[in-house]
C-alpha cells in the first residue's frame, strides 16, 4: 500500500523543529522546568531514586510531587494528535478539534478512518514509522530535561482508545460482541504499534525512566466493559505491551479517566505501578484502604482559594497523614492558579513534612 498523505506529511516534517502551538499542554510538557527547590543536593537521596521508590513501594524518603518532580517526554514526531496541536489530522486520518470546554482536543463527530469495523485489515492504513526521524526530534526534546527529575513517557491514545477514535463509540463497543476474534487481532496489532513505538522513544530520547500510558475505560459511574470482557478481550493485547515495557527496565504509570476502580486486579496483573484517578469519579480512600500495599496512587491536595497559609500548610499535613503511611502514594497539588504562592507553600510543606513523617515511619531519625 502506498504511503498516505497524513503519514507522508509525518515522514517529510522537520522534527529537530519545535513544532506545538504556546499554551497547549504539548508545549507545555516540553518546556524546560524550573529548579528542583530544594535542589537535588541538599535532597537526602536524589529526586530521580525517591519517585521511583514511591512508585515500586521501596520506602521513599519524601512524597514526590506528581508532575513537579518528573519531566513527561512528549515527542513531536509521534503523531497521535494533530501537530502542532491545533485542529486537524494525525498519522492515521483521524480528524480532532479542539473542545474548550474540555481543555484538550476530542476526534470531530462523525469521524471515520474505515468503514465497517470486519473490514479493518483492508482498509486501515497503519503509520510506517520507518519514515519518521525520531532521532532529530529526541535531540530536540531531551535539551529541556531535567537531569535531576524522572524521564517519563507519555504513551497517549491506548488500544481502546484508538479504535474509537477511528470509528465511531457505539461501534466499537459493539464490536466486542459481534467480532471478538477480529476485535483481538485489532488489539494485538495495535499492541505490536506501541511496542514498536516505544522500543523508538527508548532509543532515541535518551534517558526514560517510565512510561505513562493512557487508556480511557470508563464512565462517571463504572467502567465501559464487565471485568469478564476485560480480562478476555482488552487485558491480553495490553499485557503484552506492559510486558515489553517493564521488561526494559521502565516503571509504568496508568492514566484511565472513569470510574475504574473495578479493573484494580487487573491493573496490578498487567504490571502497572502506579494509577492516577479520576478523583471525582472513584472513592480514593476505598483505593487506599483495599489496594495501596499492592499499587501506587497519585492522589490530589486539595487546595481551597483563598486559603491563608496556616490553611495551607495544616491541609498538607493532614493530607500526608491519612495517605502516605504505606509508602506508595504521590501528590498532585491543585491550588489556585491566580495564587502561584499558594502552590509554592503547598510543595514546601509537601516535602519537609512528608520528609519528617517518613523518617520517622522507617527509623531514620
Amino acid at each position: 500500500m502506498s504511503v498516505g498523505k497524513f503519514m507522508k506529511q509525518a515522514a517529510e516534517r522537520d522534527y529537530s523543529q519545535w513544532w506545538q502551538k504556546p499554551g497547549t499542554f504539548p508545549w507545555m510538557f516540553q518546556q524546560a522546568k524550573p529548579p528542583l527547590n530544594p535542589p537535588d543536593a541538599q535532597r537526602p537521596i536524589p529526586t530521580r531514586e525517591n519517585y521511583e521508590r514511591a512508585i515500586r513501594g521501596q520506602q521513599p524518603y519524601w512524597v514526590p510531587q506528581y508532575f513537579g518532580d518528573s519531566n513527561i517526554i512528549w515527542p513531536d514526531a509521534m503523531e497521535e494528535h494533530p501537530v502542532p496541536e491545533i485542529d486537524g489530522y494525525d498519522w492515521w486520518g483521524v480528524n480532532w478539534i479542539m473542545a474548550e470546554v474540555a481543555g484538550g482536543m476530542i476526534t470531530k463527530p462523525g469521524t471515520r478512518t474505515f468503514g465497517e469495523f470486519a473490514n479493518w485489515k483492508e482498509e486501515l492504513e497503519w503509520p510506517d514509522i520507518s519514515l519518521v526521524d525520531f532521532e532529530a526530534d529526541g535531540k530536540k526534546i531531551q535539551t529541556n530535561l531535567d537531569p535531576d527529575r524522572v524521564h517519563i513517557y507519555e504513551c497517549v491514545e491506548g488500544i481502546f482508545e484508538r479504535l474509537h477514535e477511528m470509528i465511531p463509540f457505539d461501534e466499537s463497543l459493539i464490536a466486542f460482541y459481534e467480532e471478538p476474534e477480529l476485535l483481538e487481532e485489532f488489539f494485538q496489532k495495535m499492541a505490536d504499534y506501541k511496542i514498536e513505538t516505544c522500543d523508538k522513544i527508548f532509543k532515541y530520547y535518551g534517558r526514560v525512566d517510565g512510561v505513562l500510558y493512557h487508556d480511557d475505560w470508563g464512565t462517571q459511574r463504572a467502567g465501559f466493559f464487565s471485568n469478564e470482557m476485560f480480562d478476555e478481550q482488552l487485558m491480553p493485547a495490553t499485557k503484552r505491551f506492559t510486558d515489553f515495557v517493564k521488561s526494559q527496565g521502565k516503571f509504568l504509570e496508568l492514566h484511565s479517566c472513569g470510574r475504574n476502580m473495578q479493573y484494580i486486579p487487573e491493573m496490578i496483573e498487567m504490571g502497572f505501578d502506579m494509577w492516577g484517578p479520576q478523583d471525582n469519579a472513584n472513592d480514593i480512600d476505598w483505593m487506599y484502604d483495599n489496594y495501596n500495599k499492592q499499587m501506587s496512587f497519585a492522589f490530589p491536595i486539595v487546595i481551597k482559594p483563598g486559603s491563608s497559609e496556616k490553611e495551607i500548610r495544616r491541609t498538607v499535613d493532614e493530607w500526608v497523614d491519612h495517605y502516605a503511611g504505606n509508602g506508595r502514594i504521590l501528590a498532585s497539588i491543585q491550588a489556585d492558579f491566580r495564587d502561584p504562592q499558594q502552590g509554592a507553600i503547598a510543595a514546601d510543606e509537601l516535602y519537609n513534612y512528608s520528609l519528617s513523617f517518613y523518617n520517622k515511619l522507617y527509623g531514620r531519625v
